[in-house]
């Protein structure tokens, strides 16, 4: 097998990538304000991601996590549509995969969708009733070694999950060092 040398230039090194991976932000985006969806925009620029998606939940889903009333996957969607319009950038997408489906979607198979079509590494920005909810299904031990969460806002409780898996998760805007876990 021939090998393909390459001649660069003394003291030559090679760019650092500036951007990495994916920020999925996992929500119904029902209550959810503009002024929510740009902090959202703006974590992932502070934390140098190549992309947000949003991933809006079906009302079944909802229905089935929450049992919480909510308006139809089509509203939310356009109204997801018409704030990214409205900002115009281009590194957010709005993913429609369960509106596709048009039926409830476990989280593990919507995590096995999006990290199949999206760049690693991952991180699953949520609410903290969100993570509190994810932290309390089976498969949750699963998907943190795979992913890491980014929490909107400090959580007032924590699922016993989430406080034994303290390094795996952050909340937006707060630098910690590695070795230094949140607190409950």
């Amino acid at each position: 097998m021939p090998h393909n040398t390459q001649q660069v230039p003394y003291g030559y090194e090679p760019p650092v990538d500036k951007f990495r991976g994916t920020l999925i932000y996992y929500d119904s985006f029902e209550n959810t304000t503009d002024e929510q969806l740009e902090q959202a925009a703006t974590i992932a620029e502070q934390m140098h991601f190549d992309r947000l998606v949003l991933y809006p939940l079906h009302e079944q889903t909802v229905k089935r996590m929450s049992k919480a009333p909510v308006s139809p996957f089509y509203k939310r969607e356009d109204r997801l549509h018409e704030w990214k319009r409205d900002i115009g950038r281009k590194d957010i997408i709005i993913e429609n995969w369960e509106g596709k489906r048009k039926k409830y979607t476990p989280i593990e198979a919507a995590l096995r969708t999006l990290t199949d079509h999206y760049a690693s590494p991952y991180f699953l920005l949520m609410t903290p009733a969100m993570a509190n909810l994810f932290a309390s299904f089976s498969t949750f031990e699963e998907w943190i070694v795979k992913i890491s969460l980014v929490l909107t806002e400090r959580p007032r409780q924590l699922h016993p999950r989430l406080e034994k898996y303290a390094s795996r998760w952050r909340v937006a805007g707060e630098k910690r060092s590695p070795e230094e876990k949140p607190e409950a």
